[in-house]
């Protein structure tokens, strides 16, 4: 067989792991693989009447040997690069200029263009057998796009977020919270030796579970999450609460990226990218000064952002992106197809990869967030997940 391997969406810590034991199983069946850089956009720009070494092919298409992965996986990020293309969802003025003059089907009125077609045939030319495609939620819904196109697909979950649908772990996420943790607990000595409250925000569009975890790990004393509305005045008399009764003078909350106030709208800005999301991030900040407007106490707000997803994976990042990689190796030598693997009740499975569409992945506030008190409520885990979702 030849199996193309690809990443999409944002980076996280695992993905290299994870494309280095895909490689290595291929190799050792006796198959080929080849990696398509920087996501669907690989396939996208591919021009399948040109050869693979052509100029405008040369850079999207590679293939992969052990030699080629020997030292990926003690990295983080992913060495195939990637992107938030959506061949399905393309802007006229990003379609390839070997494919503009011909007819494609439209979306939003004309507005984009449907490239699917194309994609088929790229994959064809390439004579592909399989396409892996690690990503989250957006990454994989085109992957069941092209499984329903009768393509052989295979899913494997990544995102910080850990908010795929369908299972309780996607690669990334345990790095993202240990990252969060530890920059939380360095941050506890400047807020203390300054008095301060500190805003820090995380990320997390539709799930507030990094915020949620990070702060309940860290001992933070409040944190707001995606899913809950709050109340900046009560939040603010909160944190003045949590300062005094704190013998070094000091509070820390954490906010997701994609929280709103009581009333508000979640802060976006910039264009709408091919999956339909625009560029978060300032809650923390508006939220900041809303606080130091209420109490008169200085704020220290601190964005971790890219923070939280960049260098090497931890430990069970690499165990679970060796393990999802030899999965999805052991299904395809079996023939499936259409299938993404998963972690469910600690338990490594496999899922079908529409199950995604089917749902959206978010905190079980009953079950483990205050919403009156805008903290972690984390009392009864005894049958639940290793990381409560």
């Amino acid at each position: 067989m030849k199996i193309g391997i690809l990443t999409g969406g944002g980076d996280v810590p695992g993905l290299n792991p994870c494309i280095k034991a895909l490689v290595d199983r291929a190799i050792d069946a006796g198959h080929e693989a080849i990696g398509i850089r920087r996501g669907w956009a690989g396939l996208l720009y591919y021009h399948p009447d040109e050869p693979v070494d052509s100029p405008i092919n040369q850079n999207l298409i590679m293939p992969l040997d052990k030699m080629a992965v020997r030292t990926v996986a003690r990295t983080g990020g992913t060495f195939l690069h990637t992107s938030r293309t959506n061949p399905s969802n393309v802007k006229p003025e990003d379609v390839p200029e070997f494919l503009r003059g011909q007819q494609w089907e439209t979306r939003q009125g004309g507005e984009r263009v449907d490239l699917t077609a194309h994609v088929l045939k790229v994959i064809e030319a390439l004579e592909l057998d399989v396409v892996i495609a690690i990503g989250g939620d957006d990454t994989l819904s085109y992957a069941e796009r092209l499984h329903r196109e009768g393509v052989r697909v295979m899913g494997v979950p990544k995102t910080m977020d850990n908010d795929v649908f369908g299972t309780d772990y996607c690669i990334g996420f345990s790095t993202a919270v240990t990252r969060s943790v530890n920059f939380i607990n360095n941050l506890r000595t400047s807020t203390g030796s300054h008095e301060r409250i500190a805003v820090i925000e995380l990320f997390g569009r539709n799930s507030g579970e990094t915020s949620l975890i990070a702060a309940y790990l860290a001992g933070v004393d409040r944190a707001i999450i995606s899913e809950v509305p709050f109340d900046v005045e009560k939040l603010a008399a909160y944190l003045m609460e949590d300062k005094r009764r704190n013998p070094s003078n000091y509070s820390m909350m954490t906010i997701s990226e994609g929280a709103r106030m009581e009333g508000g709208q979640i802060i976006q800005r910039g264009e709408a990218d091919a999956y339909g999301h625009r560029k978060l991030g300032g809650i923390g900040l508006i939220t900041g000064e809303a606080i130091k407007e209420i109490t008169g106490e200085n704020i220290i707000y601190q964005q971790l952002a890219y923070l939280m997803r960049s260098g090497a994976p931890d430990s069970l990042d690499l165990m679970v992106a060796f393990n999802y990689a030899h999965m999805t190796m052991d299904m395809i030598l079996k023939g499936q197809s259409g299938r993404m693997v998963a972690l469910r009740g600690g338990v490594y499975t496999d899922i079908p990869i529409s199950m995604i569409m089917q749902g959206r992945k978010q905190v079980d506030v009953g079950e483990l967030y205050d919403i009156h008190e805008y903290r972690p409520k984390i009392r009864h885990v005894a049958g639940m997940p290793m990381f409560l979702s």
